[in-house]
């Protein structure tokens, strides 16, 4: 159903107590997120009635709006329009409620993924373009062709660093191209000179994760000299002292450390599935609805980031991704055992094609977890994709993901690994297969021993069910 992005923030910012109760606007791919700065005066219940919310998930004062992908940016872009409307009065008091409602956890985690958020689409389409190109090169077609695409989709992933360490300086109150300076040196093909701690460093060792480290460094280096360097000289000392301190201390720091972490990661990853492959992929794929239902999944992007720069491709993506195969079998099941109720098989229709595609959101707030059973038997379809997956790892086929963002079938065309594309492509799909067969068939069983479910009234009275036949729907909703 079409909406129009300035009545949806209109709406949305009435529910939320006005623009003056919001204290600060982001949105990751579906999500529209927002601090408030009295959560009281926010009608939670109002909000999820308006037209294109698909959710709501409220954690004190920090507040999700689940709109999709596409419409999630024109509506911020509006609900910003409507702030700069707003007197900047109060906003002291504001930014120190909104300090108060935050804790440390949720407000690094929030600034991470701000961090890596917005280089998504960006991760999407050189890894398409990097899928693509290894089709081409196996298949001996358009040689003529494939250096020149070879340059385009790996230019970006060249100077990840570059990117992370300029929106690292931006979320953490730095100078965002003095934030890039520094993290630059990350990726400089001249540190091959350079000896740390009696290794010789290597370009690109540490990775985004010492990018990160190196461009918060900057933006505290910055912050210390603003204020204390005279008016006359700041121009020409802050930005050299922002460059010259943090960059000697990411060569003979910062890189040597992140780039022992980075390692580890991906040992780590390596071991966990070559050992427990099967056990891993069953708790990942277990979990992870939960998580993205909290907006905690966005912790995890650094780390995929690494695997990829290390290794090509993410080995955990596809694992988490049999969530949303559960979530879509599960809500399949639902459409077929609750014929009675039009109105949920009508956001079934509507969600599931999303669903399909890796954006679980609609289906998770729409059908799933209003329901209560069938969330859990999506994540118990989730496990068990997850695990036929981590199986195949412990045989030696790993499956891995060129980019992170898409997820379900959009994923095909990302899919990397250490065996032919033909082979792991059939493991996901047979993974994705078992995601949507065990969601299915659990949520079936639960339904068909349930009583009419009470979580979703339907919009018409059930038929009354023929003597002997046993009654269907959802009963003790969580």
């Amino acid at each position: 159903m079409h909406t129009d992005p300035a009545s949806t923030a209109t709406a949305v910012l009435t529910h939320l107590g006005g623009p003056a109760n919001v204290t600060s606007v982001t949105h990751c791919m579906t999500r529209l997120r927002l601090t408030l700065a009295d959560p009281d005066a926010a009608d939670g219940t109002g909000l999820r009635a308006v037209p294109g919310v698909l959710g709501v998930v409220a954690d004190g004062a920090a507040w999700q709006i689940v709109l999709g992908p596409g419409v999630v940016e024109t509506v911020t872009d509006q609900v910003r329009a409507r702030m700069r409307e707003q007197s900047p009065a109060g906003a002291a008091l504001k930014e120190d409620l909104r300090r108060r409602n935050s804790t440390p956890l949720k407000t690094a985690l929030r600034r991470v993924a701000n961090v890596f958020v917005p280089l998504i689409p960006a991760l999407i389409g050189c890894g398409i373009l990097a899928g693509l190109n290894g089709v081409l090169q196996n298949a001996g077609w358009l040689p003529a062709l494939t250096p020149a695409l070879t340059a385009v989709a790996s230019a970006f992933m060249a100077l990840l660093a570059v990117f992370v360490g300029y929106n690292t300086a931006q979320e953490f109150g730095g100078t965002p191209i003095l934030g890039a300076a520094v993290a630059a040196v990350v990726v400089y093909p001249g540190v091959a000179k350079v000896t740390a701690f009696g290794t010789q460093l290597a370009p690109g060792q540490g990775g985004v994760l010492g990018a990160l480290a190196a461009a918060f460094l900057a933006t505290r280096v910055e912050r210390f000299c603003r204020g204390r360097v005279p008016d006359t000289l700041d121009v020409l000392l802050t930005p050299t002292v922002t460059v010259l301190v943090p960059g000697l201390l990411t060569l003979y720091g910062l890189m040597y450390t992140a780039g022992t972490v980075a390692t580890a990661i991906g040992a780590a990853a390596n071991w966990l599935l070559t050992t427990t492959g099967a056990l891993a992929g069953l708790l990942l794929g277990g979990l992870f609805l939960p998580l993205v239902m909290l907006g905690l999944h966005q912790a995890l992007i650094p780390i995929h980031a690494t695997l990829i720069q290390q290794q090509g491709y993410t080995v955990l993506l596809p694992l988490l991704s049999m969530a949303g195969a559960g979530q879509v079998g599960a809500a399949l099941a639902v459409y077929v055992r609750l014929r009675h109720d039009r109105s949920l098989r009508t956001t079934i229709r509507s969600a599931l094609p999303a669903g399909l595609l890796g954006v679980g959101e609609p289906l998770i707030y729409g059908v799933s977890l209003p329901l209560g059973r069938p969330f859990l038997t999506a994540c118990a379809g989730g496990a068990a994709g997850g695990a036929f997956i981590g199986a195949f790892a412990m045989l030696g086929t790993k499956v891995g993901a060129t980019a992170i963002g898409p997820s379900g079938w959009a994923l095909f065309p990302l899919l990397s690994g250490n065996r032919s594309l033909a082979a792991t492509a059939a493991i996901y799909a047979g993974g994705l297969l078992t995601g949507y067969t065990v969601g299915f068939l659990a949520t079936w069983l639960t339904l068909s021993r349930s009583a009419p479910h009470q979580g979703v009234p339907p919009e018409e009275p059930p038929p009354q069910p023929d003597p002997g036949q046993q009654p269907t729907g959802l009963s003790g909703n969580l």
